[in-house]
């Protein structure tokens, strides 16, 4: 078993985003909320999510559109204030930052995160152009901050990207773990909360170690979540939690419940 894994008690694990608005100096910052408005809106959604009962809780700055790739020294210490505020006390949290691994890294030592989620191989055309991973500097980051217990998740098929190259995903996902020393496979859609094709999951899940976690990244949906659990080990939800499925609405008590009756359901 991964020891990814070995931190939840669930056969599947399931994991609950807790979207951050977004960070002060991006461009739909709100600075009449300022950060404690940050603080207020994600705490309210962490405590609906845990009630709910997911595994986890993954912070992320889903607000901060346009994404950047080198993120600046207020997003990390922002970004770590909200989480050290928000962060459950009974149970693993990670933390990722829209696209910036180091960024992810540092918050995640700063806030005692047992996980991280981020892209750190392959060269991608993005929508924040071109997008050139190095997970070397990532995980030797990583030793030399002393965090060798912090689980890096990887996402071999990134949102609002295409690859630059013609591995299959199989490919990438088994060199990803072999080469790279991935903890985890994340499979994604085309973009925040669109579904991660089922026989992409298939042939992933197929080419890495049977050890090797995969889980599904962005769709997961309470209509579909057993087909998708029936080939990955879990996965990440954010959007259709939310109040209309939206992805930048707030998390809708109800479809959180749902979700979670529905998933377990499958482990019955």
């Amino acid at each position: 078993m991964s020891s990814f894994l070995e931190l939840f008690s669930s056969p599947k694990v399931l994991i609950a985003m807790a979207h951050v608005p977004p960070l002060p100096g991006t461009p739909l910052y709100d600075e009449r909320a300022g950060v404690n408005g940050l603080i207020d809106a994600v705490a309210r959604d962490t405590a609906i999510l845990l009630e709910a009962g997911f595994d986890g809780i993954l912070f992320c700055n889903e607000g901060d559109r346009p994404y950047e790739l080198n993120a600046g020294l207020e997003s990390a210490a922002v970004m770590s204030r909200v989480v050290t505020e928000c962060k459950p006390s009974d149970r693993p949290f990670g933390v990722d930052f829209l696209w910036d691994p180091r960024c992810a890294l540092a918050v995640a030592v700063a806030t005692g995160a047992a996980f991280m989620r981020e892209v750190c191989t392959g060269v991608w055309e993005s929508d924040m152009g071109l997008w050139q991973t190095n997970a070397a500097e990532v995980l030797r980051e990583r030793r030399r901050l002393d965090a060798s217990d912090l689980k890096i998740l990887m996402n071999i098929t990134p949102e609002f990207a295409s690859p630059i190259g013609n591995r299959s995903p199989g490919q990438m996902a088994r060199s990803t773990v072999v080469s790279s020393l991935a903890d985890g496979i994340l499979v994604s859609g085309a973009m925040a909360g669109a579904e991660a094709d089922i026989s992409t999951l298939q042939e992933v899940r197929a080419a890495v170690p049977a050890e090797t976690p995969v889980l599904l990244n962005t769709g997961a949906r309470e209509s579909t979540i057993a087909t998708y659990l029936s080939h990955a080990d879990g996965c990440i939800v954010g959007s259709s939690l939310k109040v209309d499925g939206y992805t930048w609405n707030p998390v809708d008590r109800e479809r959180a419940l749902r979700f979670v009756e529905a998933a377990r359901a499958v482990q019955a």
